[in-house]
């Protein structure tokens, strides 16, 4: 078990590798949408070769819906983009485990201190809790760990920084303990709504209730530090006393410390870019004087059976539900790697609507895909080749390089099993050298850059979840000196294939 487990990862780095290798037949120049632009561009990134690109992550208030998931999955598949591309990447997602989330009606609320009270527990119960929740569904949907994955509450220093700098270039002031970003200040030197395109006036008129309106000189100002409340379950000391950060300035004191007061690109999900995307812009201008990112991009939200997904339509569903089979939204479960072929059918974009029958299809072509990748082994090379299987190899590098168009790519693939079919029944060859050209780009492109797992290696996922409920339930019994119940499951264990060792460092299985 241990050495299947180690040898599939070999292979997934292997695949990374070698697109590095395939990438050299293609000098297309990489072409991104720019939602600062709102236009497509070449990608020129700041230093020849190298890429920083920052992702805002995870809120540790609750588990990640659907929605928040396809934007994981979108920004794996541009990470895994960018590797075959041959550049070397810097990947940051961020962790938010502390601050004050703006919610929809432009209140500053403490969502983590709201869910722990509500769960009667401590706020970094939650926190823990829903992070083992988040990290097990990366596994899940095969999304590559980032470069870094900095935490708000390790960075509250850093964002303290940024705040006095903002304060001391003019555009902050400091209200009974709190300290407000001052937009009609920021607006004297530069374009407040220059991603959004939101306009002040038509704010103001949106603007259904405000949180602490009486200390906000304008309506627009938005809280870089909030003063400590009695009830309030994360405090942090501060120059301007006890409270904790907003929920804005943590992408900025975290993307600006591991990539540079500028980088190359910014994502995140759709929803974000009004307005914790354009506050980042704000408080970056108004620290460092520049826009953090030379390229913003945003993924398109998610629908369900053609509405919105929101727990008031009850459509509202979690990523491992659909995978467990225990949504009444759906017929029957799906495997991670069909629901993440189905996300990437459609371009980041696009929004996409998510189905039972579109699910079905989708998993039929998953089939066809992963049967295309088998037949591989199949292939015996000819004397002659009879078809040419570059043109498609170049369909798929130029889908990547026209703003990561995972569709037009996954189209080309099926061309490509059009071909695999054709030389099984006898009626196209291929020579040695292009047969392998062809295994070479196939294997790549599904298990590399789409990052579409075989069911084996899902199956090893699935294992090692389960082992952790059992392992964990093992040690429940040991720390209560049940010896029966733990030697009932080791035995059991054992019984089924599975050794439990037991050391000083802990429990290990294979």
């Amino acid at each position: 078990m241990e050495f299947a487990i180690e040898l599939s990862l070999f292979v997934g780095f292997s695949y990374l590798c070698i697109n590095q290798i395939i990438h050299v037949k293609s000098d297309q120049a990489l072409v991104i949408y720019n939602s600062l632009s709102g236009k497509k561009e070449t990608f020129i990134p700041l230093h020849e070769g190298h890429v920083g690109m920052y992702v805002c992550g995870p809120t540790l208030y609750s588990e990640p819906h659907m929605g928040n998931m396809r934007t994981f999955i979108n920004f794996d598949f541009i990470y895994r983009c960018l590797l075959h591309l041959g550049f070397k990447v810097k990947y940051v997602r961020n962790i938010t485990d502390a601050g004050h989330i703006t919610n929809s009606a432009g209140q500053e609320v403490d969502s983590i201190g709201s869910a722990a009270r509500l769960e009667q527990v401590q706020s970094l119960e939650i926190v823990y809790k829903y992070n083992v929740k988040f990290q097990a569904l990366q596994q899940l949907y095969n999304l590559l760990p980032p470069s870094i994955e900095p935490t708000a509450t390790a960075h509250i220093q850093e964002q303290i920084e940024v705040i006095e700098q903002i304060i001391e270039n003019g555009f902050a002031y400091v209200v009974n303990g709190s300290v407000y970003f001052d937009v009609k200040a920021y607006m004297q030197h530069h374009n407040y709504g220059a991603l959004s395109g939101r306009k002040v006036d038509e704010l103001e008129q949106e603007t259904r209730s405000l949180n602490a309106q009486d200390e906000k000189r304008f309506f627009a100002d938005f809280a870089l530090w909030k003063k400590a409340n009695p009830e309030d379950m994360q405090i942090w000391r501060s120059p301007w006393g006890n409270g904790n950060p907003g929920w804005h300035i943590e992408c900025t004191a975290m993307s600006t410390k591991y990539l540079g007061k500028q980088f190359d690109i910014h994502g995140g999900g759709l929803d974000l870019k009004f307005p914790h995307h354009e506050d980042e812009i704000a408080q970056n201008c108004g620290s460092f004087g520049c826009n953090p990112a030379r390229y913003w991009m945003h993924a398109n939200m998610l629908n369900v059976n053609g509405q919105k997904m929101s727990k008031s339509f009850g459509n509202y569903f979690l990523p491992k539900e659909i995978v467990d089979g225990t949504s009444s939204l759906f017929t029957k479960s799906y495997p991670a790697a069909v629901v993440r072929f189905f996300m990437l059918q459609a371009h980041y974009r696009s929004t996409l609507d998510i189905t039972d029958e579109a699910l079905s299809a989708s998993e039929k072509g998953f089939e066809r895909l992963l049967e295309g990748l088998s037949l591989m082994d199949e292939l015996s090379p000819g004397t002659q080749s009879t078809i040419d299987i570059y043109p498609v190899i170049a369909a798929a590098e130029a889908a990547i390089c026209d703003d990561f168009n995972a569709p037009l790519l996954i189209a080309s693939l099926f061309d490509a099993v059009k071909h695999v079919h054709a030389i099984l029944d006898g009626k196209a060859t291929l020579n040695a050298e292009d047969l392998a050209a062809l295994t070479q780009f196939f294997t790549t492109m599904v298990q590399g850059v789409l990052g579409i797992e075989t069911p084996a290696k899902e199956e090893n996922h699935r294992l090692a979840g389960v082992m952790d409920v059992v392992l964990h339930l093992r040690q429940n019994a040991r720390e209560q000196k049940d010896w029966t119940t733990s030697d009932l499951i080791r035995d059991g264990l054992a019984k089924a294939g599975i050794q439990v060792k037991d050391s000083k460092d802990g429990t290990s299985w294979h």
